[in-house]
């Protein structure tokens, strides 16, 4: 792989936020990653933290888990890539779909925009759109619940 090609996909990856990039071309594959921000850890403690303090915090952690289980009654379309979402091709124009939304399969859903490319997101399945789990303009990552059709 040419060495400038690899200087720029690491400006690339410095510049946008994402934590990791993997790119194959033809037989080379190239996988860039940067280490988590020092901000992250404490975060992660601080979670942690009221868990041993007070045993009835579980309960409510345990909840909104179980909340999601009821409300996936559908088929969830997941993120194929990381990027930002929008629900629009232009913020003036109107959103692909909204919640009540009848879809086909291959209609389009949304964008999302990943390393300057504007990737439409096709529905997998038809059905109604049950609820949208990201807001415009919000990152996603790899896997991340965007939609749910029932």
């Amino acid at each position: 792989m040419d060495l400038r090609k690899l200087k720029k996909l690491i400006d690339l990856v410095e510049e946008s936020g994402i934590s990791e990039l993997e790119l194959t071309e033809g037989e080379e594959k190239v996988r860039i990653s940067r280490a988590m921000a020092p901000g992250v850890a404490p975060v992660a403690q601080y979670v942690a933290a009221p868990a041993p303090v007070a045993a009835p915090a579980a309960a409510p952690a345990a909840a909104p888990a179980a909340a999601p289980a009821e409300v996936l009654d559908g088929k969830v379309v997941k993120s194929p890539m990381v990027g930002t979402f929008y629900r629009a091709s232009s913020p003036d124009a109107k959103s692909f779909v909204d919640v009540g939304s009848s879809v086909s399969t291959g209609d389009t859903l949304c964008i999302i925009e990943a390393m300057k490319l504007l990737n439409e997101i096709e529905s997998e399945f038809s059905g109604t759109i049950k609820k949208i789990f990201v807001e415009n303009g919000q990152p996603v990552e790899y896997g991340e619940p965007l939609f749910l059709i029932g």
